[in-house]
């Protein structure tokens, strides 16, 4: 076992050891939704014609309650015990939708019953299959109870995986995630003061909860687990979208992708939206399997700002905390907090990546396409960052304390890009133990104060500076 205790030992270019001192966290106290719907006249959905057999697709009933709800001022919707399928429905102002014990609410797994909306996607403003539940251009909403919502998505992995197959081949990869329209389990898309307590939600056909747009929102003692009938792509726990003022707290997510996941869109499309994701605590949660602790992008235009995760754990995650952005992608990720963590048997401790997944994030039409022909969202994908300098993203000044982590593959996978260095990455009473140490690339101004690192295996020499610093002997010791 080969111990490093002050990590900045390991780099040769060692800045100064010190204390950063933090920037003003006064924010923190001003997150989350201000108001929850304060009727409690309750609307039984079995009134409306809905049933709890497990085999009526309930959509057009559970509807009828909530626009009733809606039309008197607000109040409850709810249901008795027992099973009951639907397509998309969508909440209005003041409505509470109460799923509670011994109730289950099932997906349809009819495309059909998810009608097309405008909306965004993985950072690209396009037509895609409305959510499981909706909240659209609503205020004072909460979806509350302690039962459970199975969206049954298993439908929708088969299709992206036989779609994959075919695109893969034709060197259309950066495509396909946009063209299978997979249904997401909860969306909240311009609107503002939501509540989302207690719920379990299992088996997401796509991202699991997605806020986008929206502003005072809070997500408490969710429970997510994606990964009950088999491992589905892209089954994202929880993705901040371009929204502000946002409290996560209390919630357990094992998915197949980023569990707790921050975003800002996409190319040239999210520059020109260019809206940031901004003022987010996460705190007391738990990421089992899946990509990511907390991930930052890689939809990262309209810019990534103001975060605290604090006080969360990792166990058997594939990453802690991610980075990922790409040269087209532009914006900027800066003033995180991730601190009073603990991280077991995760693959990657740290990993922030300014250049991620080539063969998705960069989009080229192939021979054999016209270009007139294509869909709308094609092209939004293939326009052009111009100047190119708008699509250099940009990461500084991250403050990891009181970071935990045993059992890890590798401590860091760091790259930065030579235009744009990965600068006052700060690292105060931090420890780490893992087999490979990895390697930084692209960086600058990085901090570290009582931090330790215990590695397995010696790393090879790396041959050439980063950013103008020299580093051919930083990882020989």
């Amino acid at each position: 076992m080969m111990k490093k205790t002050v990590f900045g030992c390991l780099l040769m270019m060692l800045v100064s050891i010190q204390l950063v001192s933090a920037q003003n966290l006064d924010w923190v106290a001003k997150v989350g939704a201000k108001s929850f719907p304060a009727s409690k006249k309750m609307f039984w959905v079995n009134d409306y014609g809905a049933k709890n057999d497990g085999i009526t697709v309930n959509s057009a009933f559970i509807q009828k309650a909530i626009d009733a709800c809606a039309k008197q001022g607000g109040g409850i919707v709810c249901f008795k015990p027992g099973i009951y399928v639907s397509g998309s429905i969508f909440l209005k102002s003041n409505v509470q939708l109460l799923i509670d014990k011994e109730v289950t609410i099932l997906g349809s797994q009819n495309f059909d019953d998810y009608p097309d909306m405008k909306t965004r996607i993985a950072g690209i403003e396009m037509v895609w299959p409305s959510a499981l539940i909706n909240v659209i251009d609503a205020k004072n909403v909460a979806v509350t109870g302690k039962g459970v919502v199975n969206a049954r998505g298993k439908f929708c992995w088969d299709k992206y995986w036989s779609m994959r197959k075919d695109y893969d081949k034709k060197g259309l990869r950066w495509i396909v995630d946009y063209d299978s329209k997979r249904v997401r389990t909860l969306l909240v898309q311009n609107s503002s003061d939501i509540t989302i307590t207690g719920l379990t939600f299992k088996n997401a056909g796509f991202w699991t909860v997605q806020l986008l747009y929206s502003h005072h929102l809070t997500v408490d003692g969710v429970i997510i687990k994606n990964n009950e009938d088999g491992s589905g792509p892209s089954t994202d726990g929880i993705d901040v979208d371009s929204s502000a003022w946002v409290l996560i707290q209390n919630c357990d997510i094992d998915c197949n992708d980023d569990n707790f996941c921050l975003k800002a869109g996409r190319d040239w499309d999210g520059l020109r939206v260019n809206r940031p994701t901004e003022y987010v605590v996460i705190r007391k949660c738990l990421a089992r399997r899946g990509a990511g602790l907390v991930t930052l992008g890689s939809e990262t235009s309209g810019g990534i700002r103001h975060i605290l995760a604090t006080d969360l754990k990792a166990s058997h995650t594939d990453n802690g905390l991610r980075i990922k952005s790409a040269f087209t992608r532009g914006g900027t990720i800066d003033d995180i907090y991730f601190q009073n963590t603990v991280m077991d048997s995760v693959n990657n401790a740290y990993q922030f990546n300014l250049n991620w997944y080539p063969a998705y994030s960069y989009s080229e039409l192939p021979k054999g396409y016209v270009y007139d022909s294509i869909p709308a969202h094609w092209k939004a994908m293939l326009q052009k960052v111009t100047p190119a300098e708008l699509g250099t993203p940009h990461a500084k000044n991250i403050y990891i304390k009181n970071v935990k982590v045993t059992n890890a593959t590798t401590a860091f996978v760091g790259t930065g890009y030579e235009k744009s260095l990965l600068e006052n990455f700060v690292f105060t009473n931090c420890s780490i133990q893992a087999v490979n140490l990895g390697v930084l690339e692209f960086t600058k101004g990085w901090k570290y104060n009582n931090v330790t690192i215990d590695v397995d295996k010696k790393p090879a020499p790396v041959k050439k500076a980063a950013g103008g610093i020299e580093h051919e002997e930083r990882l020989k010791n």
